[in-house]
């Protein structure tokens, strides 16, 4: 084993088997790994003990990676992070919109070792790596949020200094680049990025449920009237 043991590595992946694969093959070079099935799981397993590296696909159900990665950034900058995902093609370059120190294809599983380089590569980089996420803040991942009473698209951003949410009409379709519109209460700018493949929902409102009980007494005041 040619790697620090020291080196702690989180796992996110939605599919059981490449969660798996991917932690057993860190594991056998030394790597501390823990797992999370998805963004969630992985921000709260990162409230008791925060990674070193992250390793991430990009696309999962409840929480993307491109939300979990850009949330990563703002609150662990420190955080070295490996994109992962087979809706790209192989390649070096990281995919725009994509938060992240480094890409891994999953198609590329004629190479494994090339991910256990790439980890190693990171943790090996020099400090200014990691000091470079402190210099600019992460675009927030947004989804949609449906139609106002004129038809127009619009989306709800919250402002990473006051906190405070705010909504704004975009355009029917938006290219997964960063956008940049100030607050309008504290007028500081927020970056954000639209993703087009989520979209957020009003809950639908409850049906009444009637219970024995409640329908007796029902049925006893209709006779009293």
């Amino acid at each position: 084993m040619s790697n620090s043991p020291k080196h702690r590595i989180l796992v996110v992946d939605d599919q059981e088997s490449v969660r798996a694969t991917v932690s057993m093959l860190l594991a056998a070079h030394g790597y501390l790994v823990t797992m999370a099935e998805d963004g969630f799981e992985a921000l709260l397993r990162m409230k008791s003990k925060v990674p070193d590296l992250i390793v991430s696909d990009l696309n999962m159900p409840r929480m993307s990676g491109f939300e979990l990665l850009s949330v990563v950034r703002r609150r662990f900058p420190q955080v070295l992070v490996v994109a992962m995902s087979g809706a790209y093609e192989a390649g070096d370059m990281i995919p725009g919109g994509v938060i992240a120190d480094a890409f891994y294809p999953k198609g590329n599983v004629g190479d494994p070792e090339a991910l256990v380089k790439l980890v190693a590569h990171l943790l090996r980089g020099p400090a200014s790596q990691v000091e470079a996420h402190t210099k600019q803040s992460a675009p927030v991942w947004v989804p949609r949020n449906g139609k106002d009473f004129r038809g127009v698209p619009y989306i709800v951003l919250t402002c990473t200094d006051c906190l405070r949410s705010f909504p704004l009409n975009v355009s029917p379709e938006v290219n997964p680049t960063v956008m940049v519109t100030p607050c309008i209460f504290c007028m500081n700018e927020v970056r954000y990025i639209i993703d087009f493949s989520l979209s957020v929902a009003s809950p639908r409102k409850p049906s009444r449920i009637v219970t024995l009980d409640q329908d007796r007494e029902e049925r006893s005041r209709r006779a009293t009237v």
